[in-house]
């Protein structure tokens, strides 16, 4: 049966593949956080307007605030931010490769988070799903490094690998959270609580970022206003990339949304393999297998 989170998902790993490699141009005259920065400050104008859009030519009213909606995008807004930097502090370890490896297991981790903050359940076919695409995701990681399934297991308490997963719990909560917002929102439908939740959460973070840049960083307020052609396009990717998150996590169980959100790293593969001519090994064939083989899995059988 065609369930329209599917679509929707799909479009929104194809805009985050696109989102991702623009920001990676902007690495050259950013810093980290800068470049970070721009995927809120250039997006937030873009979603306000959605917003204003679906009132006024939609037809949609804008939703009642509520305290526990305010707390669930400023919660989602915090974790998704602690999140990159987490990611970041782990690439200042020598074998950080461990540490994102462990990251990635956001998805078993949006399924428990899931299930104790909003109570959503999973189909024993969407947990096996889960679990194929998991591996697939672990596999494709494994292939890029040197690391071996010991490495992975013998690693379990060093520094690194802690780090790892607790960017991967804080990238899970922010998905659970962003959901969270928008069904507290209530009404029929989902399009608008979705929009709203977005404006309010990227408007948040576009606050919270501005301050710690004010802080920490004070001069990269001015380079992203400078290299504002680059930035632009990095904030058009990634609110169209956001807007199709919030309306599928509106929608669908947030653990579903992720696992099918995986064929972002297909995306990736395929793009590296035909237009940068880059050799795919058999590692990472088996991982694009099953990453595959799982997202088919979840959209038959979970």
């Amino acid at each position: 049966m065609f369930e329209l989170w599917i679509p929707i998902t799909i479009a929104a790993a194809f805009f985050q593949n696109l989102r991702s490699a623009l920001q990676k141009h902007l690495k050259a005259h950013l810093s980290t956080a800068g470049a970070t920065y721009v995927r809120f400050l250039y997006a937030w104008p873009f979603a306000v307007l959605y917003v204003w859009g679906l009132k006024q030519w939609g037809g949609f009213d804008i939703p009642n605030i509520s305290g526990e909606f305010l707390i669930y995008c400023l919660l989602g807004g915090l974790s998704q931010i602690i999140f990159t930097f987490l990611l970041i502090w782990l690439f200042s370890f020598r074998n950080f490769a461990v540490g994102t490896t462990y990251s990635k297991t956001e998805t078993v981790q949006v399924a428990v988070l899931g299930f104790f903050i909003l109570g959503d359940a999973l189909t024993l076919w969407a947990g096996v799903a889960i679990l194929i695409s998991f591996l697939g995701v672990i596999a494709m990681s494994v292939a890029q490094t040197k690391i071996t399934p010991k490495t992975l297991l013998t690693s379990l308490t060093e520094k690194p690998t802690l780090i790892g997963l607790v960017c991967g719990a804080f990238l899970g909560a922010s998905v659970v959270f962003f959901r969270g917002g928008a069904l507290s929102l209530g009404g029929d439908g989902f399009i608008m609580q979705a929009a709203f939740t977005l404006a309010v959460s990227v408007v948040l973070q576009t606050i919270i970022m501005s301050v710690y840049l004010a802080l920490r960083e004070r001069d990269q307020l001015k380079a992203v206003l400078v290299h504002w052609r680059p930035s632009l396009s990095v904030g058009i990717a990634g609110v169209l990339a956001s807007v199709g998150w919030f309306s599928a996590f509106t929608l669908q169980n947030a653990a579903y949304v992720r696992a099918l959100g995986q064929i972002e790293l297909i995306f990736t593969f395929i793009v590296s393999a035909m237009f940068f001519k880059e050799k795919i090994n058999r590692l990472e064939f088996i991982g694009i297998l099953l990453v595959g083989g799982g997202i088919v899995v979840l959209v038959l059988g979970g």
